[in-house]
């Protein structure tokens, strides 16, 4: 241990060369690596899907039990709710419109979580045929100059239409400074920031929406001028996922509606990566999901499609989705309740869209299919629409509940569940903890291919490669003093070996202890195999956001895959006969130092391990949404079984050493 650690960390990152190729182990393009292993295993899963899938369309009766197989997979991806709260609605205002009028609605989700919406009300006398209309991700939300348009072409045509605004949007902005300005550039990174933590809780921004919306359809059920039976939702862009995954878990919604959204997830995941955190499920991928899958849950329900030919939205993932649809439909001999509507344009419910959708729901719900002529419509501002009394939810509402205060109590309430949990045998939390990161226990050996040498300045590093079946290979650099071996010390690094291989502040201290070998290595996404930068779009607050979020999708969090990549680190020191049998030490820089906790944890063969700039709770990512770089640590539900503290007692703090 070195006495200094914070100078030493100093000298290591300012006074190094920069970090040279000549340390890099593999011979190939290596940044693709791991994205190239997570698309493999994810086609591994849907090729099972498209079995399970083909199986379904023998019969009716195979259809079926598909069908009811999906509402129990999506339920079991989008559940774990919040309680529901009285709604408490009220209603902020009025406009009068010709032809309708527009109420101003605020309501609560769970307690003191409010909802921002417009309801139109068409004139006459009810009950009337509704529709709830889910917004994407423009920053107006239910304001949106289209989504107006569409919402009075319906109430022009005897519906009344319930506008909702989304998590991160218009008047429900989340994070906030105290005059209720944005923290963040906007709703798609504001929704992704707040996902990282509630995945960590065992939910979903998704969830949160979703549960939002159903709880819009409570209240709209409450209207006199609602007919219960004849429900309908749409939804546009990051609003259609939501009207996708509604109409697989609301049987209240009779006919659905998604517009530029429909693809194939697999294909989407596997090309352009995952979209902002609004729209990803942790486990999708393992539950053999497709987004196909969720309309398919509502099947023989009335479903139109609405895309645009030169949409962003891959296309051909739309015409895939939606020959699974025409297929499941043909099982169940309603093929008349499917339709696909293509325009030549790109994202966005544009004027054709919108008459096509308002002709759909008017042929389901008033048996007329005649074709709708959209006129010149009449829409108002953001601040005629605003529904809270100071526009914003974060200052109208003393006691506002935000998703990340609300994840602050989660965190706390959980304290009770890791307690249990911590009175578990060290037999069963291991077993628990293997399940969590998803992390399978290989009877298959490792096999290792020295690919050379290289010689830093004070000593020579041979380059090893580790490969275990069904993993990523691992490079190493492994330096073997003259001396007989007493103790084997590993260094890992957010930044990756290759700087710390160059660093003569820390190779000399091995040289002078002549008796310690020297092990680096790079575990997935980092170093040698770290994601291109330009791959990660800076608003999701990650540089390795696309793998992480693709990790989650199948089930396999980055945290346990790295994890997986310190245990057969330790597999190759077992078998390698100048070290095996010695004393292992683990030094850590940076987040890296998790996956090498959870390691300690599962192997009682490492004697010490020292963590720099780690975080030494999860609380300190539930308290900092803002914070970057934090994806690679998410597991699902980790923090209703554990936290970092929890992992220290159970080791033994002796071992355990945590440094700035």
């Amino acid at each position: 241990m070195f006495k200094q650690s914070s100078v030493f960390l100093f000298l290591l990152f300012n006074f190094s060369a920069y970090a040279q190729k000549q340390y890099n182990v593999f011979d190939w393009k290596a940044d693709v690596s791991l994205n190239t292993y997570l698309v493999q295993q994810m086609h591994q899963q849907y090729q099972l899907r498209a079995k399970n899938f083909e199986q379904a369309l023998t019969g009716k009766a195979q259809t079926l039990a598909y069908i009811n197989s999906v509402k129990e997979r999506a339920r079991e991806v989008l559940g774990n709710f919040p309680e529901k709260s009285p709604l408490n609605a009220q209603i902020t205002g009025s406009v009068k419109q010709e032809g309708y009028r527009i109420e101003k609605v605020v309501y609560q989700s769970f307690e003191n979580h409010h909802v921002t919406a417009n309801l139109y009300i068409p004139e006459g006398k009810g009950k009337f045929p509704s529709v709830l209309l889910f917004c994407g991700h423009e920053d107006l939300a239910k304001a949106t100059e289209s989504y107006q348009k569409i919402a009075i072409l319906l109430a022009k045509n005897g519906f009344v239409v319930f506008v909702i605004d989304p998590i991160s949007q218009s008047e429900r902005v989340q994070l906030t400074d105290v005059t209720g300005k944005s923290l963040t550039r906007g709703s798609t990174t504001e929704h992704t920031l707040l996902n990282l933590s509630s995945n960590l809780l065992g939910t979903s921004i998704a969830a949160y929406e979703l549960f939002d919306n159903q709880c819009g359809l409570d209240y709209l059920l409450t209207r006199k001028e609602v007919d219960a039976n004849s429900i309908g939702c749409i939804g546009n862009s990051g609003g259609a996922m939501q009207a996708i995954y509604f109409a697989a878990l609301d049987d209240r919604v009779k006919v659905i509606v998604p517009c530029s959204y429909l693809a194939s997830r697999e294909h989407t995941l596997s090309t352009t990566g995952a979209a902002d955190g609004c729209a990803q499920i942790p486990n999708e991928g393992s539950a053999l999901l497709e987004m196909s899958d969720y309309l398919i849950a509502a099947a023989p329900k009335p479903i139109l499609v609405l895309a645009g030919r030169y949409d962003f939205i891959d296309y051909n993932g739309t015409l895939r989705s939606f020959e699974d649809l025409k297929q499941v439909y043909t099982s169940l001999g309603d093929t008349s309740k499917i339709s696909l509507f293509t325009f030549d344009d790109g994202h966005g419910i544009s004027k054709p869209k919108r008459e096509r959708a308002v002709q759909w729901f008017r042929k389901w719900f008033y048996r007329d299919d005649r074709p709708i002529v959209e006129p010149e419509l009449h829409t108002l501002s953001d601040q005629e629409l605003f529904a809270s009394p100071k526009q914003k939810v974060n200052l109208s509402f003393v006691r506002e509940l935000t998703i990340d205060k609300r994840n602050i109590q989660r965190f706390e309430k959980k304290a009770e569940s890791r307690a249990k949990f911590a009175q578990l045998s060290s037999k069963q939390r291991q077993e628990a903890l293997l399940k969590m990161l998803n992390i399978e226990v290989s009877e298959h050996g490792i096999t290792t291919e020295e690919v050379g040498i290289v010689q830093n300045k004070e000593i020579t590093f041979h380059k090893i490669i580790v490969r275990k079946e069904n993993e990523m290979p691992l490079p190493l650099l492994v330096y073997y003093p003259l001396k007989p071996i007493k103790k084997v010390v590993i260094w890992l690094s957010d930044i990756g070996k290759n700087k710390l291989a160059d660093s003569i502040q820390l190779i000399k201290q091995y040289v002078e202890q002549q008796e310690v070998a020297l092990v680096l290595t790079d575990i997935r996404g980092i170093g040698e195999t770290a994601d291109k930068t330009e791959l990660n779009d800076p608003k999701y607050f990650s540089k390795d956001y696309r793998n992480a979020m693709l990790a989650l999708h199948i089930g396999r969090p980055l945290l346990g895959q790295r994890t997986s990549d310190i245990l057969t680190l330790l597999d190759f020191i077992k078998v390698d006969p100048q070290l095996k049998d010695r004393s292992i030490e683990i030094n850590a820089i940076g987040l890296v130092g998790l996956p090498a906790l959870n390691a300690v944890c599962l192997s009682p063969s490492i004697a010490q391990l020292n963590l720099y700039q780690c975080i030494y709770s999860y609380r300190q990512v539930i308290d900092q949404p803002l914070a970057k770089d934090r994806y690679g640590i998410v597991a699902y539900h980790l923090l209703e079984q554990l936290d970092i503290p929890d992992l220290v007692n159970w080791i033994g703090s002796e071992k355990i050493h945590f440094y700035p």
